[in-house]
């Protein structure tokens, strides 16, 4: 199975200091047939104007991981964590039995660009936890860099309680990469921006993602003026349903 979705095709909202593109079913958008791939079930691509964000909400039994693209977002929660990551940095927050916590944009003017991805853990009734990761993005390119990782895939990558391995390439135009796994994986490949060609697939533009299964192989060209993608590796299991909140 390989299915491309495109851009247009995310559930998209914007008020005056937000603005979101959901993969999947999220807050007041529902869609019976679109509720997660795998163990993934939140997919979200915001934009938060300067001094925004989101306050102090709880969550429980969720990995939680939010990749900065541009810009600066502060995490605090309940267990007392406090941090602020850019882009080159990872946040990783299990859930657990239970965590309330804020993301805000600590920067007056800039917004910050970040994508923000849940899956249902292997295990649950987990303690709640916190970590940053900061890897060097540059290390991505031409390569398919490790950022997120159950095994602890490499320097820089975060731990997950799930089997899901996070990569982020980004490729020059005509700079090929591969990836090799086995075909009872799951694949989503998103592109953050750019255009890069799949090889016997087709072609991502900014905003578009792959899902895939059954794949052996996965061939990446970049596409004219280049780009940025992040590729999920997951195992099959499925979550118990989508998200619930921001």
């Amino acid at each position: 199975m390989q299915a491309i979705i495109r851009n247009e095709d995310r559930y998209h909202r914007e008020s005056d200091w937000l603005k979101s593109s959901f993969s999947f079913s999220f807050g007041e958008f529902y869609d019976e047939a679109n509720r997660s791939f795998g163990p993934l079930c939140v997919f979200n691509e915001d934009i938060i104007a300067g001094g925004k964000g989101f306050g102090a909400h709880p969550h429980r039994e969720m990995e939680i991981v939010s990749v900065v693209l541009s810009g600066r977002l502060k995490h605090e929660d309940s267990a007392g964590n406090s941090a602020v990551t850019t882009y080159g940095g990872v946040q990783r927050m299990t859930a657990g039995t239970g965590i309330v916590h804020s993301e805000v944009n600590p920067d007056p003017e800039e917004p910050v660009h970040l994508l923000q991805i849940w899956l249902a853990p292997q295990t649950r009734r987990l303690e709640p936890s916190y970590e940053t990761s900061v890897f060097d993005p540059e290390s991505a390119r031409g390569q398919l860099l490790p950022i997120v990782s159950r095994d602890a895939a490499g320097p820089g990558a975060a731990a997950i309680h799930q089997d899901v391995t996070f990569y982020l390439t980004v490729l020059d135009e005509g700079m090929t990469v591969e990836h090799s796994t086995r075909e009872e994986r799951l694949l989503y490949l998103f592109a953050i921006d750019g255009q890069a060609e799949i090889e016997g697939i087709g072609e991502l533009f900014k905003g578009d993602t792959l899902r895939a299964a059954g794949l052996s192989r996965l061939s990446l060209k970049g596409g004219a003026g280049g780009g940025r993608l992040l590729l999920l590796d997951m195992g099959a299991g499925a979550p118990a349903g989508g998200g619930e909140g921001a």
